[in-house]
């Protein structure tokens, strides 16, 4: 088979995954409004036991099942924002609105962010926004030393666990504001309305309930968010490419993983394990991915991690893009 015949193959291919993928970019409005108004209604009874709760063991329980139910609340939220579910109704406008600036993730600033980590995921020097930097090994031995304290930071685990205050607080936050306030006015107004909900928290419940329905979520919901983002596109077997040899394609099967999980996880992390088929179409909602990962077999990736602690360490270790050997290395092996 000569060049041409591969690459036209090739093509094909991938024209027939895109279009078998299709059939499964379709909403079911029952079903989004059901997803939707389900975990309201865990969300909104998780506080309730917190708020009365004089149990400690019952509010730390009560507040690591709020954290998780936030993830899931983000994943739908996420894909509300991708205009995957749910368009063009004001509840749900409403909704995500207030849970956006609650979160500190403003719908604008996210959509930015996001909208850009999709169009770039993979590219080499330019995956740093909305999404972790990837820089080559010549790149991070060429630069200085105060740039690699910064790059390595920006990827150390503690910078992933404290997202709250990194990612979200700052990134989403902060640093827009110092930037240009009248521009995104936006992230001024998800601090105040987060502060001011854990401020009234704290008057009615309580320091309890400061800790256990607002910081513990905040900081649980946040690390695992963050690393779910981290590990998607940072894990063994991962390929990142120059920008000039970048195609969205590519981009989802090479360089978008497969996350197992068990099906409590799946639940409550919303499918998002199946990043590849997301990035693959983002017009595929959260419930439907499951189902295109059964029926097409070529999302049977083999390039997969998990969340078992021996394979987020593999993950966590991964720093620079080794072109020559076309892996993902850590400091040690630079």
């Amino acid at each position: 088979m000569n060049l041409s015949s591969a690459n036209r193959s090739a093509i094909a291919t991938e024209r027939r995954i895109h279009s078998a993928a299709k059939v499964y970019a379709r909403e079911n409005r029952v079903q989004s409004w059901f997803h939707l108004w389900i975990v309201i209604l865990c969300v909104g009874c998780s506080y309730f036991i917190i708020f009365l709760s004089s149990n400690v063991l019952i509010s730390f329980t009560m507040s690591i099942l709020l954290s998780l139910l936030l993830v899931r609340f983000f994943v739908i939220y996420h894909d509300y924002v991708h205009k995957t579910i749910l368009r063009n109704s004001f509840i749900a406008t409403a909704i995500f609105t207030f849970f956006g600036l609650y979160i500190l993730a403003p719908i604008n600033i996210w959509n930015r962010s996001h909208n850009h980590h999709h169009q770039h995921n993979s590219k080499l020097n330019a995956s740093g926004i909305g999404s972790f930097p990837i820089i080559s090994k010549k790149e991070y031995l060429d630069s200085s030393p105060s740039e690699r304290f910064v790059y390595l930071a920006v990827r150390h685990p503690l910078t992933i666990f404290l997202a709250y205050f990194f990612t979200f607080m700052y990134g989403m936050c902060l640093r827009n504001i110092v930037k240009n306030v009248r521009k995104h006015y936006d992230s001024l107004l998800a601090l105040s309305v987060h502060v001011g909900i854990g401020l009234i928290l704290f008057l009615f419940g309580g320091i309890g309930s400061l800790i256990f329905a607002f910081f513990l979520p905040a900081l649980i919901s946040s690390c695992v968010g963050s690393y779910l983002f981290y590990v998607q596109h940072n894990y063994p077997g991962v390929v990142h490419h120059q920008n000039e040899n970048w195609s969205y394609y590519n981009a989802a099967m090479d360089s978008s993983g497969y996350i197992k999980m068990n099906p409590v996880m799946e639940w409550f992390t919303a499918n998002i394990g199946y990043h590849h088929i997301h990035h693959l179409n983002a017009a595929i909602p959260f419930y439907e991915l499951p189902k295109a990962y059964n029926a097409i077999p070529e999302l049977k990736i083999e390039k997969d991690t998990s969340l078992h602690p021996v394979d987020i360490l593999k993950c966590l270790r991964l720093k620079v893009w080794d072109s020559a050997a076309n892996k993902m290395i850590g400091v040690k092996d630079l």
